[in-house]
């Protein structure tokens, strides 16, 4: 799909209208879906990633097409949606995921995405106390915990974006979380979940 979307978007920018009509289909389910799970609102997420696209359309003649297309048109697409989240104050509620010790990914749960009407003051609560949490990361936390569990990239597209070698965005991703579950745990009910006490720094 990547080489495909860079070969249309080169087409686009080149004049090929029918070219930028054939990404734009390929794109739109997708970034749409990244835009939700940023946003939290099916309306908010529609109309956001109509926003990218029309950007990428404004800019396509100074797309480079030495470039990858996708980690260009995220960049828009998240900056978007930040854009949007900053004028409205607001962060999504997601869940973290960690490797436990038998090797699979464990969810870590910050708050639940359809909560009874007793649990809404807890979650409003626990809404705060992860924005707070979330604004104490430094911004490289911060963004790569974005591109990770509210953008849903896999390891090797963040590391295309970043520009960083795959073992480097698993490090700090490692990293990240931990700081950020360790900003968090004393909030949450129960035990949080263990956290390995080193990753191989990259």
């Amino acid at each position: 799909m990547s080489t495909q979307c860079t070969a249309l978007m080169t087409a686009a920018s080149a004049g090929d209208r029918q070219a930028f009509d054939e990404l734009t289909q390929l794109v739109r389910g997708r970034g749409y879906r990244m835009a939700r799970n940023w946003v939290g609102s099916n309306e908010d997420a529609l109309e956001l990633c109509q926003d990218a696209l029309l950007k990428v359309f404004r800019s396509r003649e100074s797309y480079d097409p030495g470039q990858p297309f996708l980690p260009w048109f995220h960049r828009i697409l998240r900056n978007t949606c930040f854009s949007h989240l900053r004028k409205h104050r607001r962060v999504r509620p997601t869940s973290l995921t960690q490797v436990g010790a038998d090797g699979e990914e464990h969810e870590f749960q910050i708050i639940d995405p359809e909560p009874s009407p007793e649990a809404s003051a807890l979650q409003a609560e626990r809404q705060t106390l992860f924005h707070a949490a979330l604004k104490e990361l430094t911004e490289r936390d911060r963004e790569i915990i974005a591109l990770r569990h509210f953008e849903d990239l896999p390891y090797k597209q963040i590391a295309e974006e970043l520009d960083i070698p795959e073992g480097t965005v698993m490090s700090r991703l490692f990293h990240a979380r931990r700081r950020l579950r360790e900003a968090l745990a004393p909030h949450m009910e129960g035990s949080p979940p263990h956290i390995p006490s080193e990753a191989p720094e990259a």
